[in-house]
């Protein structure tokens, strides 16, 4: 089998269907085909592990899997319009959360896969604290409801450090956020930008909401997440965050020209060795693995407590989908052992694998920080989850402070108003 993999369309040369044994699957099914896509990069551990995965699906189906590769904004932007047209892929990973995944299920735009997960038996593979993300109510609020998507890894954030870089300047990783602030004023006073960022995109988002969480409590998640009491965007969590961010701008920790960057921008900046520490997702694992040239490591950002993260982003099914079942299939290849293990061993954290399966050591260190959160009950979400809108508004307001446009309260008090103007109203 050859796979041909681009920036538009990755083609698939299926294997003959006279080739398969048992041929009557084959001929049932000949002229279809399940149409795919998703955002991973082809070195990423997700990108790894579903290329077998699509693999494994022709030879056992000999239906063709049509892939595009479709970036996270392209998704992002336009999934609403494209799943509810002719043009609609079968199936798709798709963003978690009341926002992205919970806005489409409310407008009936996903497939409800209750069926699906009675009969693979999906609910088991998964831990109860991973589940929340895959259901939603009518609201499109997560958490309960029907099924309408399938995570199959998991994601956390956490730090980058380049040690070859903190070494070269007499220092380690930290254990606290005082810590953190004395290594980044120790790279500052050598004229080094220490934390790659990007406020045109997630990352300044995710660090502004972790800054949030080293203040909060579970109940204050819940009420910012799915509402169960009014949040105030004057208190000690929310001020925190936004007055931390503008002291480490007017420190030089962060450069003001992350105000137009994307997240691309930043990881490649830590890859490239511009700078010493990223904030950002699991996600870019695998590929620093690959990627980065300079000895590095992970670790939890510097406090015991919450950080951003979740079940990872979801196999979704478009209502409009043609070949459905075909598309349950292809969720259920992902999910087995081999593939949840090949996926381990790349730098991701499966959700479904048997940790004796995970044999690169520097992976399984990746899945016991997972496990750290999740013992920790520290899974938080991720800040622009509560309304449809709050990914653009907190990122305009993290770009304003950024900028100097607006200060800490002016830029809470937008945020505050834009959030609470996208709460679903009973």
């Amino acid at each position: 089998m050859t796979l041909r993999r681009s920036a538009g369309v990755l083609g698939i040369t299926a294997m003959s269907i006279a080739m398969l044994s048992g041929c009557s699957q084959g001929e049932d099914r000949a002229g279809e085909s399940l149409k795919l896509w998703h955002y991973e990069n082809e070195t990423s551990a997700m990108g790894i592990a579903w290329d077998r995965a699509i693999e494994i699906f022709e030879e056992e189906t000999g239906v063709p899997v049509e892939f595009e590769e479709r970036s996270f904004e392209q998704i992002r932007q336009t999934a609403s319009q494209v799943i509810n047209s002719d043009e609609a892929p079968d199936i798709l990973e798709y963003n978690k959360g009341n926002a992205t995944a919970g806005l489409l299920a409310s407008q009936g735009l996903l497939e409800p896969l209750d069926g699906a997960v009675e009969e693979y038996g999906w609910d088991s593979k998964l831990a109860e604290s991973l589940q929340t993300t895959s259901r939603y109510d009518e609201d499109g609020v997560m958490g309960s409801g029907s099924w309408y998507g399938i995570p199959t890894y998991g994601e956390f954030t956490m730090m980058y450090y380049n040690t070859e870089m903190l070494d070269e300047y007499g220092l380690e990783v930290p254990e606290t956020v005082e810590e953190l602030e004395s290594v980044m004023q120790a790279f500052v006073d050598e004229g080094v930008t220490p934390l790659a960022q990007a406020a045109s995109e997630y990352p300044l988002g995710q660090l502004w909401y972790q800054l949030a969480l080293t203040q909060a409590d579970q109940q204050w998640v819940n009420d910012f997440q799915i509402y169960e009491n009014p949040v105030d965007f004057e208190g000690p969590e929310l001020t925190y965050a936004s007055e931390t961010l503008d002291e480490w701008l007017d420190d030089g920790y962060i450069s003001e020209d992350s105000t137009g960057l994307t997240a691309e921008d930043a990881g490649t900046a830590f890859i490239n060795g511009t700078y010493p520490m990223f904030f950002s997702g699991s996600w870019w694992y695998g590929r620093f693995l690959e990627e980065v040239d300079q000895d590095w490591e992970t670790a939890l950002f510097p406090n015991e407590g919450m950080s951003p993260g979740s079940s990872g982003n979801l196999w979704v099914v478009p209502e409009a989908s043609q070949n459905k079942d075909l598309a349950y299939e292809f969720i259920d290849i992902t999910l087995r052992p081999e593939i949840q293990a090949l996926m381990g061993n790349s730098g991701g954290v499966p959700v479904a694998a048997e940790e004796a399966d995970i044999t690169d050591e520097e992976s399984l260190a990746l899945v016991e920080n997972f496990n750290t959160l999740l013992d920790r009950d520290g899974l938080a979400f991720y800040p622009d989850w509560p309304t449809p809108t709050f990914y653009d508004d907190l990122n305009a307001g993290l770009q304003g402070l950024v900028n100097g446009g607006l200060d800490p309260d002016a830029m809470n008090a937008q945020i505050a108003e834009d959030y609470e103007s996208g709460i679903p109203q009973d």
